[in-house]
């Protein structure tokens, strides 16, 4: 009798070894091409217009083209961090986040940054503007510090 149980446990196990297949395989179909689709290689660059591959960002790019960063700064420039793997971490974060939001729908129009993405633009502007910055902040460290983007928040791609 024990037979028929041994049998029927392999039954189970190759079926959900199967289920398993065919999920990851469905999956990773779907993924491939949506990152096809979706010029997902150009995102591995440092060019500005794979940013535009979105259409909510044709705008900020439009305006970035006609902006004076435009001469001295991408889009990864600012909006990630400058080391490889704070840099690839981001754009995957955000490659991930902004797919959901448009595929389901569930963005916010004008699309914003949200306080992680604010963080590494201010220390992008403090970066490359150090000088300036330290030569107008207040050595008081109670004052905490400024916002760059309180005053210069569309200076980058001005709206």
């Amino acid at each position: 009798m024990a037979a028929p149980i041994s049998k029927s446990l392999r039954n189970v196990t190759v079926s959900a070894s199967l289920a398993v297949a065919v999920l990851a395989g469905t999956g990773l179909g779907i993924g491939s091409y949506t990152f096809f689709y979706a010029n997902g290689w150009s995102y591995f660059t440092n060019d500005p217009a794979a940013c535009a591959n979105c259409h909510v960002m044709q705008t900020h790019y439009d305006a970035w083209v006609k902006s004076s960063h435009r001469a001295v700064a991408t889009c990864n420039d600012c909006h990630t961090p400058p080391n490889l793997i704070g840099k690839y971490y981001t754009k995957a974060d955000h490659g991930f986040w902004h797919s959901y939001a448009f595929t389901t729908g569930d963005f916010h129009e004008p699309i914003f940054m949200k306080a992680r993405s604010r963080a590494i633009v201010q220390a992008s502007c403090r970066r490359c503007h150090g000088q300036i910055v330290e030569a107008i902040e207040s050595p008081d460290p109670h004052r905490g510090q400024m916002d760059c983007l309180l005053c210069h928040g569309t200076v980058g791609h001005p709206m």
